[in-house]
């Protein structure tokens, strides 16, 4: 579980593929500390196993399902990416929950200044559009992040001098790839109310039952 909030911006030092995986090694500093082989550190929002562990660098396994999954294909030596550790009990959470677990990937629409922020509007698939809320949680490429607007086919949010100064999100062009995932608030809810309709079948009384008179 994390939060959303970026620890660190690590570079990419080497992306060597093995078939339909790969092995991604990523200097960092800060998220080192404390870090065993065997923890866990978000890339970019991604949850991974660190594997093995040296001064100033570390390692981590893709998957074909994280490679189809997530924009960490894309990425090659030299590239910057967010990196966040696992939480510990006990600790703040200054963002959301953030599982790590990416729902798809969106696209960078466009980069509007306003003031000292920036307005950013990013694409996405219609399986994360349906979770999308103003004023609602997002995680875009690890980052928590407020909705600002809903649009059609995607939203928009503002970043923030210090957030495009601490992450890649200052590095951001139109076109870029990223990875979004929802709150996990809104999945559950939805989860339940379809567990619900499938027990007692979508009737009259379901609905009197919960609100929807005639």
């Amino acid at each position: 579980m994390f939060s959303g909030i970026v620890e660190e911006v690590g570079m990419v030092r080497r992306l060597e593929r093995r078939g339909g995986s790969a092995t991604l090694e990523v200097a960092a500093r800060q998220v080192l500390q404390g870090t065993r082989v065997g923890d866990s550190i978000a890339i970019n929002g991604v949850c991974l196993t660190v594997t093995t562990l040296e001064a100033g660098r570390f390692t981590v396994d893709l998957v074909p399902e994280t490679l189809r999954r997530t924009n960490l294909g894309r990425l090659c030596p030299g590239s910057r990416v967010n990196l966040e550790r696992s939480l510990c009990v006990g600790e703040r959470i200054g963002g959301h929950f953030v599982q790590g677990h990416v729902d798809g990937v969106g696209r960078v629409v466009a980069l509007v200044p306003e003031e000292d922020a920036i307005i950013a509007r990013f694409s996405a698939p219609p399986s994360v559009m349906r979770y999308i809320v103003p004023k609602g949680f997002i995680a875009v490429d690890g980052v928590s992040l407020t909705v600002v607007d809903r649009l059609a086919n995607g939203f928009t949010v503002s970043l923030i001098p210090y957030t495009m100064a601490h992450t890649i999100a200052g590095r951001y062009q139109v076109g870029d790839v990223v990875n979004l995932e929802v709150d996990i608030l809104g999945k559950y809810v939805e989860r339940f109310l379809l567990s619900r309709k499938e027990e007692e079948g979508l009737s009259r009384e379901f609905l009197a039952r919960h609100g929807f008179a005639d």
